[in-house]
């Protein structure tokens, strides 16, 4: 449904430290770095697979604006999808690694869905970050 989604952060560079290595272990790497003289203003990174970026980070600035956008350090929570649970417990591990800030560890979680294996980690924002694989063992 979704083409893809910016995440507001305070410091870019920080935020990359952090994602960088956490969506590695799912497949997910940068594939568009933007810069102020490219947009205009904006700073940002594009993650994804396959050649699509789908998940941003931006500085605070919309793509093509001068405005500012609502101030960073959400919460908000984001799902990746990972295609096993080993690269659930990868994310986690690299997020760690990383900086991020452990809610709720590598495990089954049945009130969400039968097969439902997540793991949580804070970024350096606060948001609420999380792997989740639904496939059977």
């Amino acid at each position: 449904m979704l083409d893809h989604i910016t995440l507001t952060v305070t410091d870019l560079a920080r935020a990359r430290a952090f994602y960088d290595p956490a969506l590695a272990p799912l497949g997910i790497v940068p594939l568009v770095v933007l810069t102020k003289a490219e947009t205009g203003g904006f700073e940002g990174v594009g993650y994804g697979r396959d050649g699509k970026a789908a998940f941003w980070l931006g500085d605070g600035k919309a793509p093509g604006s001068s405005s500012m956008a609502p101030k960073a350090g959400g919460p908000i929570h984001v799902a990746f999808v990972a295609a096993s649970r080993a690269e659930v417990d990868g994310f986690y591990a690299a997020a760690i690694a990383a900086g991020g800030q452990d809610n709720g560890g590598p495990g089954l979680r049945p009130h969400y869905h039968p097969d439902y294996y997540g793991a949580f980690v804070l970024d350096p924002e606060g948001n609420n970050v999380e792997a989740v694989c639904r496939k059977p063992a």
